[in-house]
């Protein structure tokens, strides 16, 4: 297993990832895939191996889906009062509350992020656990209705099995703002995570049988896409779907979902603006976006990956970035001074490299090269910020790199900055900065996307709906009072008088 830098890895990280193969866990118990066939993650700061993980097959999906089933039917789990289902998650919460040290070297391990933003992702899990499950002591399932002539009213009810496929770029804090929803709703779930990242949600779903969560309301079935992910995608015993990731497995995952009518979620993937103008806080701006592209080595979905700069700061802003960028500390993500590790793999690697080199081909000015990194003692999948700069039509301005590049644009007006946002199939997140309120209001209500930030990139603040738009998603958003809702399916009651 690979050595850490910061600290040492701590003795239960070392045992966990020491018990391998890695086990799926379906009706509460350590299983094994059908064939025995297993897969490997590693860790992308070295490219050591961290774990084997055994590798669920369709028959081990439809175990679980079954198991989850069960549970529903059987194990008193939508039957539980608000309060004694939140007793159970609230235990969860603390339970990885008090492992959180343990949590964040295990993600920080397996997804290559810096060692504090992985604890703060595990801090997320436990602060949207206990939001979601307060929030449903206090929501009326029946709702009288105002009909003549009749006594009628609503009543929401759990669904039952829930599926979820989660992304590799944030597993643990996703399972947070997936799961405490459906569970505090009284659903059971079935989550298969991504298989370069799947060490957290096994290490989570035993953790919730320690605690008392009954067998079957939480399984996991780790594996690769295709089959596992297909097999969940597919399966017609899901009552709901959610997945995370890319448009274009989103449209397979929602095509999947289709044909047996089960409502699916679809968080997707996003190409933000960010709409500068010449009255702001320079070096602030830089600062905090410059931040939000390094920020996980890039791989954010509703980051900022279009700059378009205001045409009498644009020379002195694009200077300024350069400068900042290029202080930017890339290393092994459990070193405490490194401020962006690496991407989560080769591929991942050499997607950013060749938007690089594709978008150059296509005529963009290369700003600052990015281009791969070398790190002292250390073999894994490094990449330097990059900025390119050009028209709008260029494929790196057009498609989601997911990697610490950002292109760069003037615009004229505040017409023309609203434009070129909204150039673009995607529609997820924007931001525009300024110091005039005015303007700051009118432009963020103008940008066509389901999230726009003012002065900040990035804000998840626990009751704001977060969803997406266009390329971006459907289906519903997250960390609001409407996703719990999404979890409870609505049943008129009339009688007439």
């Amino acid at each position: 297993m690979a050595k850490m830098t910061r600290n040492d890895v701590l003795p239960e990280v070392v045992e966990y990832l020491a018990g391998g193969p890695l086990p799926g866990v379906i009706g509460g118990q350590k299983v094994a895939s059908a064939n025995q066939e297993t897969f490997t993650t590693c860790d992308p700061g070295s490219r050591e191996t961290l774990a084997e993980v055994y590798a669920m097959q369709p028959a081990d999906v439809d175990r679980a889906v079954q198991a989850a089933q069960q549970a529903f039917d059987k194990s008193g789990w939508p039957q539980l009062s608000p309060n004694d289902r939140g007793v159970l998650l609230h235990r969860l919460a603390d339970a990885v509350e008090q492992r959180k040290k343990s949590l964040a070297q295990i993600e920080a391990l397996d997804c290559g992020k810096v060692y504090a933003q992985a604890e703060a992702d595990v801090q997320n899990f436990v602060d949207t656990t206990r939001y979601f499950t307060d929030m449903a002591l206090h929501i009326q399932h029946r709702s009288a209705l105002a009909v003549a002539r009749h006594e009628a009213w609503t009543v929401r009810a759990p669904w039952g099995p829930c599926g979820f496929i989660f992304p590799w770029n944030f597993p643990i804090l996703l399972a947070g703002w997936g799961l405490a929803p459906a569970l505090a709703a009284g659903n059971t779930v079935v989550i298969k995570p991504a298989e370069d990242t799947p060490l957290s949600t096994i290490y989570l779903a035993l953790l919730a049988k320690e605690v008392g969560i009954p067998d079957g309301v939480i399984n996991v079935v780790p594996g690769l896409g295709d089959p596992a992910g297909a097999a969940l995608a597919g399966h017609p015993g899901l009552k709901r779907m959610s997945f995370t990731g890319s448009p274009e497995v989103g449209r397979l995952v929602g095509e999947a979902c289709g044909r047996n009518l089960v409502p699916a979620k679809l968080e997707l993937g996003g190409k933000g603006a960010a709409v500068v103008f010449d009255d702001v806080d320079l070096p602030q701006t830089v600062e905090k976006l410059v931040q939000a592209i390094t920020f996980h080595c890039g791989q954010v979905c509703c980051d900022a990956t279009r700059w378009l700069i205001h045409k009498p700061i644009y020379d002195q802003f694009v200077s300024a970035c350069v400068e900042r960028l290029q202080k930017v500390v890339v290393g092994y993500q459990m070193d405490r001074r490194t401020q962006m590790g690496p991407v989560v793999s080769e591929k991942q690697r050499q997607r950013v490299l060749g938007y690089l080199k594709r978008g150059q081909e296509e005529g963009a000015e290369l700003v600052l090269p990015g281009g791969a990194a070398e790190v002292d003692g250390r073999d894994g999948f490094y990449v330097k910020p990059a900025l390119l700069a050009g028209s709008l039509d260029n494929v790196a301005a057009r498609e989601e790199i997911f990697g610490p590049v950002a292109y760069l644009t003037p615009f004229a007006d505040e017409a023309e900055g609203i434009r070129l946002a909204n150039q673009t199939d995607y529609g997820l997140a924007n931001s525009v900065w300024s110091s005039d309120w005015d303007r700051c209001y009118r432009v963020a209500e103008a940008m066509v996307a389901a999230n726009n930030w003012i002065n900040a990139h990035n804000l998840f603040p626990l009751g704001v709906p977060y969803a997406g738009m266009n390329k971006s998603g459907l289906g519903g958003g997250v960390l609001s009072v409407h996703t719990l809702f999404d979890y409870w399916r609505s049943t008129s009651v009339v009688r007439p008088l």
